[in-house]
């Protein structure tokens, strides 16, 4: 799993402290996930937003670290995954095209990557984070206004995050408000889920 764009397990599962140890067995090496190639990886199963599920049950398929598509793919395929209520996998999808790209584009995916963070944390019903990272996504994308590169809606988008951000906290927030359009219309994504509560308590 991809780390490095207001990961979506920031402030999560993190210890709480730093006061003196307490006595108690010497501790364990324990040994490490790790790749074909020897690079640490964490190989537990996830669950459909991205978190760690115990050893031994069947998560949902991640990205695969190496993978990197054309921008107007990664495009098509993180707004599929945000209409399918997986942002999670979108981040990373967006990630790796942030990662790859070479040109004066490179702070627009990184908001992009951020945007599907924010909208991970408001689905774990983390409304903190998504504040921070829809704010981050914002402030990114909106650098980009009047530019537009690969059809991107940047106006729209930015707009979306603000409202989004508003109705954080003031009541239910709707499926289709949880799934924007990446390239053409601002509208929410085709595919998205129908006007119910959800996100703000979303778990």
């Amino acid at each position: 799993m991809r780390r490095g764009v207001g990961s979506a397990d920031d402030g999560e599962d993190r210890d709480c402290g730093t006061g003196p140890a307490l006595p108690g067995p010497a501790p364990v090496d324990v040994p490490r996930d790790r790749d074909t190639a020897g690079r640490a990886r964490n190989a537990r199963p996830r669950d459909g937003l991205g978190r760690p599920l115990p050893h031994g049950m069947t998560g949902v398929p991640t990205t695969p670290e190496d993978l990197v598509l054309p921008p107007a793919e990664a495009l098509r395929e993180a707004e599929r995954l945000l209409a399918a209520g997986r942002p999670f996998h979108a981040h990373e999808v967006l990630e790796g095209a942030w990662k790859a790209c070479g040109d004066g584009n490179r702070e627009l995916w990184k908001g992009l990557a951020q945007l599907a963070v924010g909208v991970t944390h408001l689905r774990r019903g983390n409304r903190v984070g998504a504040v921070r990272l829809l704010t981050r996504a914002g402030e990114r994308i909106s650098a980009y206004d009047g530019i537009a590169p690969h059809d991107i809606p940047v106006a729209a988008l930015v707009a979306w995050s603000r409202d989004l951000i508003a109705r954080i906290g003031a009541g239910p927030v709707s499926e289709k408000m949880l799934a924007p359009r990446l390239t053409g219309s601002s509208g929410p994504a085709s595919g998205a889920g129908p006007e119910a509560g959800a996100g703000s308590g979303r778990r």
